[in-house]
């Protein structure tokens, strides 16, 4: 059978001739594959999540108006890594579908276009930390510390984003080939970097000045930026499908059309939570600075959660996109099984964890009893619509990797502002904090059943079809039978 097995295949696609192992997205059987795409991501991003917290807790010992600050500035992060993993999940569902389709100097193009797209969304956001983070912070609270504290730590993030942009672009290529592993020791190499430099330059030890908010915000750029030259040193070492030749390079405007056809709906997709994260924190903060930073510290502790099912999306895509390339209907059913499954089980042991130990993670960050009598019904209220979000997580990806990102944006759109913003405004009015936290579940059930339907139209109009069109080949088949 074509493609069959580790066999041979010939193709020429605008070069010379040549012969290759067909990948592993296309052979390997999915259960190992699966994990093996998806664990080393899923690692790299709980070291994430891990140094996001660590990031919190120093700051908490300041003082509370310092963990209030760094809250505010999350929606402006977000959209940072939004616009820098949407791009990525753009060329990650193109350079995969791309490659399946064994159109490698396309490929090359789509490659040097995403580094392009990258270094441009720098210059974006360089602007905005310089001209834009004081009237930003001023837009939520007329605290002066806490201004003077987030224009601060969001101004030197905004101005040393290079690495951000840099590392995220480079490691998607090396996710879309499948070599996920290599992700996995750029990601953990920088988050440990961070973890180690913020307590040195926040407190001031080893001889080195007490730099405070400041501390932190360089400990983040300095860990982005060594991830960075570990990304493109083992693109350029070890990603030989991929060629990365600038010269003479002009940014090619239909790559650059594919690439956001399906990054654009993921980037407003995941931008709409800036704005309901800055809606909420503008609910919250009428009835304290602490509510907000309970909000703050709630989206540090979910990331342990929802990381690990981003990383498995992360994993899920390109196996999709590949497969759904090479016309493997079995393959993509199979992969999106695992991949709901999967999430299901992450998701339900996050609740389980924010249900029975909300106290003690609260205290991680040096919880006043004002902070905690706001914060453990927040864990517990908002964890009851984990169960639902992961399959909703898990969805969005689904959508992205056949192409159709409007879908996810759709859900997105309908969960966060259609939904979710305008009941925890609603319930804000009923007078008490704590019914604020129940416009999550309700949330979620909604977008859950907006997602049955959507999945229902994929299945039928994207994997029932893929067996009435198969893949043509400009070569031999492989010699496996």
């Amino acid at each position: 059978m074509l493609f069959q097995g580790l066999g041979f295949i010939c193709y020429g696609i605008g070069r010379s001739t040549v012969v290759m192992k067909e990948n592993k997205l296309g052979v390997m059987p999915i259960g190992q594959l699966l994990l093996s795409m998806s664990l080393p991501i899923m690692i790299s991003m709980l070291i994430q999540a891990l140094y996001n917290v660590v990031d919190s807790i120093f700051v908490a010992q300041i003082n509370e108006n310092a963990l209030t600050a760094v809250s505010l500035a999350f929606p402006v992060q977000n959209l940072m890594i939004s616009i820098a993993v949407g791009t990525g999940v753009g060329t990650n569902a193109l350079l995969s579908r791309t490659l399946g389709e064994k159109n490698l100097e396309k490929a090359d193009d789509i490659a040097v276009n995403s580094i392009f797209l990258g270094l441009f969304s720098f210059v974006v956001f360089l602007l905005i930390g310089i001209l834009f983070s004081r009237a930003y912070f001023l837009s939520q609270t007329s605290d002066a510390q806490i201004v003077e504290y987030g224009v601060t730590y969001l101004s030197i993030v905004c101005i040393g984003s290079i690495g951000k942009f840099t590392q995220i672009a480079f490691e998607r290529l090396l996710q879309a080939t499948g070599k996920t592993f290599y992700t996995m020791i750029t990601q953990g190499t920088g988050a440990i970097i961070n973890i180690i430099l913020d307590p040195i330059l926040i407190f001031g030890y080893f001889g080195v000045p007490k730099m405070g908010v400041a501390g932190a915000a360089i400990a983040t750029v300095i860990g982005q930026m060594v991830a960075a030259v570990m990304a493109i040193t083992f693109n350029l070492k070890v990603n030989h499908e991929l060629d990365f030749n600038f010269k003479g390079f002009r940014p090619d405007l239909g790559i650059i059309r594919d690439i956001y056809s399906v990054g654009i709906p993921s980037i407003i997709m995941n931008s709409i939570t800036s704005v309901t994260t800055y809606g909420l924190n503008t609910i919250l903060i009428k009835f304290s600075s602490t509510a907000a930073a309970v909000l703050g510290v709630y989206f540090k502790l979910q990331s342990f959660v929802f990381m690990p099912v981003f990383g498995l999306n992360n994993g899920m895509v390109p196996i999709i996109a590949y497969n759904y390339g090479a016309r493997r209907q079995e393959r993509v059913t199979k992969t999106i099984k695992l991949s709901i499954k999967y999430a299901l089980g992450i998701m339900l042991l996050g609740m389980l964890l924010l249900q029975v130990f909300p106290r003690y993670l609260l205290a991680l960050f040096n919880a006043s009893d004002d902070m905690l009598g706001i914060g453990i019904p927040a864990l517990r209220i908002i964890s009851l619509s984990y169960v639902f979000a992961g399959i909703c997580v898990v969805a969005s990806s689904v959508y992205q990797a056949f192409g159709n990102g409007l879908l996810s944006l759709i859900t997105a759109f309908s969960r966060q502002l259609v939904v979710l913003l305008p009941v925890a405004y609603g319930l804000s009015l009923l007078g008490k904090v704590s019914f604020i936290w129940w416009s999550y579940p309700i949330a979620e059930v909604a977008s859950l059943a907006l997602n049955v339907i959507f999945l229902k139209h994929i299945y039928e109009e994207k994997i029932v079809r893929m067996a009435e069109t198969p893949v043509t080949s400009t070569c031999a088949p492989s010699t496996g039978t």
